[in-house]
């Protein structure tokens, strides 16, 4: 509905080329695309009367650079109202206006809802019920939309890029959840990395749903494939500790069942075959293989601690028995069998079977406490040769005879040759040498006894 007004406005006219004397300085606002400055736009409200008349018939009308146009009807009160009501319109026009360029040169406002505010302000000035410096507010507003353009399309580039870095980095990931599920064996860190990927994949936004998509697939059928691989290889694993379980609990039976055992040697020897065994049987189950070790172990630690506590009583017995030899030792190194042979062979004989009866020794003297007692055994016999050798009845007749097989050699040789027999000359001479040489040995026998 027009406004109604009952003063003439004849006296507030004026014309539109005496306005530019008595514009106000230009309302400066940055221009965050490149420092240029956006065109100014009057103040309507400080001199109205320089933007629009009221006519006497009330009729209000705006100038602009293409001729006057009826903006409304004022019938309300003076002239000098009616256009400052209309100024006060203009200039919240103007204030808008400002507010879109000052949030896009801040970057707080929205460049699509700015760009959509200023061409919907723009096209409406065309119609707009106000007075004021239309063709300034209309280059004001041109600028905030070029402003607005620009800064969507910078908004437009840093969405793709963000969305490339996006991808790229999603794609980064996807690779190296595929590298994991192809090779990796360290099952934990593996396992942990893809976690730390899960986690990162969804902080990763603005990648458009047909690509994320497409990664998504790639990066779940990674992870799959290397729970499958994992799951396959736990379940083998599974299966070894079990056998392992089974076979050492056959070698703790083996173990318990020897712990008894006074065989001292052989089940020691057997004990370190079983552990050897048990190495090679590889890890058991982690809940029971510790308990199976423990048991494993007792039976060896009861087989050994029986045997350290036996050998020790054998050790103080044979250095008891070692003693006891030194003794008889003493006694036998004094024996002169130079003096009377068959009692030094009857005191040794004695001597020797209380040795025998005496036993075992540690093994580091046996080799001393023997020599000492065959070193007397050594005297005693080389008295008794040399007796034998003053005393044999036999060796002057073994003599004679070797002496007579020698005579009777050489007449064969003689009588042979005499006969041109050369070939048994030859052999009854050799006959001859061989029996010479064992009349010598027991002509040295007889010289030397």
């Amino acid at each position: 509905m027009a406004e109604q007004n009952t003063t003439s406005g004849s006296d507030v006219s004026r014309d539109v080329s005496d306005v530019s004397a008595d514009v106000p300085t230009p309302h400066q606002v940055p221009h965050a695309s490149g420092g240029t400055q956006a065109p100014a736009v009057p103040v309507a409200e400080t001199h109205p009367s320089r933007w629009g008349r009221v006519a006497d018939d009330g009729t209000v009308y705006v100038r602009t650079a293409d001729g006057e146009r009826a903006v409304g009807v004022w019938q309300a009160g003076s002239a000098d109202e009616g256009l400052m009501h209309y100024a006060r319109k203009f200039d919240d026009l103007r204030t808008e206006a400002e507010l879109l360029e000052t949030r896009l040169s801040s970057g707080a406002g929205d460049p699509k809802q700015a760009l959509s505010s200023a061409v919907h302000l723009r096209d409406g000035l065309a119609e707009a019920a106000v007075v004021g410096d239309l063709d300034a507010l209309r280059a004001r507003l041109d600028h905030v939309v070029a402003h607005a353009e620009k800064a969507l399309e910078r908004s437009r580039q840093e969405r793709e890029r963000a969305r490339a870095e996006a991808v790229a980095r999603k794609q980064s990931l996807a690779e190296e959840a595929e590298e994991i599920a192809a090779s990796s064996t360290q099952w934990k860190v593996a396992g942990d990395r893809l976690k730390a990927i899960l986690d990162e994949w969804k902080t990763i936004k603005g990648v458009d749903r047909k690509t994320d998509d497409e990664l998504w697939k790639r990066f779940s059928k990674a992870r799959e494939a290397f729970s499958r691989r994992r799951g396959s290889h736990f379940a083998e694993l599974d299966k070894q500790r079990a056998a392992a379980k089974r076979r050492k609990e056959e070698l703790i039976e083996e173990a318990e069942a020897l712990s008894e055992s006074t065989d001292w040697g052989p089940t020691a020897g057997r004990y370190k075959e079983l552990m050897v065994e048990w190495k090679a049987a590889g890890r058991a189950p982690k809940d029971a293989d510790d308990a199976l070790w423990q048991r494993f172990r007792a039976a060896q630690d009861a087989f050994f601690s029986r045997r350290a506590e036996a050998f020790s009583e054998r050790d103080a017995e044979f250095a008891e028995n070692a003693a006891r030899k030194e003794e008889l030792l003493a006694e036998a190194e004094k024996i002169d069998p130079a003096t009377n042979l068959d009692s030094a062979k009857a005191q040794f004989r004695r001597i020797q079977e209380s040795w025998d009866e005496i036993g075992k020794v540690p093994r580091e003297r046996i080799r001393e406490l023997d020599g000492r007692l065959k070193a007397v055994a050594d005297r005693i016999r080389s008295a008794e040769d040399a007796r034998w050798r003053r005393t044999d009845p036999e060796a002057e007749a073994r003599a004679a005879q070797f002496r007579e097989r020698v005579e009777q050699f050489e007449a064969q040789a003689e009588k042979a040759r005499a006969a041109g027999d050369e070939r048994r000359a030859k052999k009854a001479e050799e006959q001859a040498a061989q029996w010479r040489e064992w009349l010598r040995t027991a002509e040295e026998a007889v010289a030397n006894r």
